[in-house]
């Protein structure tokens, strides 16, 4: 006797096969995202019906040469900008059905941030600042775990100091601590390594891979480093605003 396979068989078999896929669902789900800004000669596409979805506990990499739309297109994805086209899905949450509070409670809850810039607070000391998310959340411990990040980091003695007494990969070590002190279910990275030395930004490489590897943090990065994206599991490679190939 011939068996028809559905969808529900085809996901029963795959889940009994493979427990693990029965867990891993789409952190991110991006459905024909467009970005698009009116100009008095007509409009400006940045990004063009981008779709692709991404996993729980992948490395992801997106790349693309200057002005191909990679810092717009991590910004939606963060619910930090608004798509003209499109949805974005971040952990079962369509951002693009909610206001800025909206779309801010769900960064607070699920996301991290690493930037170029570092873009710590330069009156708040190395572990102020990474107590600084645990506070907007609400956490009645707050030192406890902020402490415990700088030391992973390898900052224990320099919790007092400020952003101006530190190195730049000191600095980029406490953004990290910020970063993960959360615990997010996504961490967006935006060229984490760009205002780094060659060494001193491998560096932060490796600690980036392993607190990631650690925490079982699905991490989406903005690079032009080809060493950076090659460390990642999956290449999203945009052209002019639209991908190019498949989302590998």
């Amino acid at each position: 006797m011939i068996h028809e396979m559905t969808d529900e068989t085809i996901m029963a078999d795959a889940s009994r096969l493979h427990p693990e896929a029965a867990t891993r669902h789409a952190v991110l789900d991006v459905q024909g995202l467009g970005k698009h800004v009116p100009l008095p000669e007509g409009a400006l596409t940045i990004l063009d019906d981008i779709g692709f979805r991404i996993e729980h506990g992948d490395t992801v990499a997106i790349v693309g040469a200057s002005g191909s739309g990679k810092s717009t297109l991590l910004s939606l994805l963060a619910g930090l900008d608004v798509p003209s086209a499109g949805t974005v899905t971040l952990d079962g949450e369509r951002l693009s059905d909610m206001d800025e509070d909206g779309r801010a409670r769900v960064r607070g809850d699920k996301v991290g941030f690493v930037f170029q810039s570092f873009q710590l607070l330069p009156s708040l000391t190395a572990l102020e600042n990474v107590m600084l998310p645990l506070e907007l959340r609400g956490d009645t411990d707050v030192e406890g775990p902020a402490r415990q990040i700088l030391e992973k980091v390898g900052l224990g003695q320099r919790l007092g100091h400020y952003p101006r007494q530190l190195s730049g990969g000191e600095q980029q070590r406490v953004a990290l601590a910020r970063a993960f002190v959360t615990r997010p279910s996504l961490l967006f990275a935006d060229e984490p390594t760009g205002n780094l030395d060659t060494h001193t930004g491998q560096a932060i490489v490796e600690l980036l891979f392993a607190l990631n590897a650690d925490a079982g943090t699905t991490l989406v990065l903005v690079t032009h480093d080809d060493h950076l994206a090659a460390r990642c599991q999956r290449l999203i490679r945009l052209d002019a605003g639209r991908l190019q190939g498949a989302a590998a």
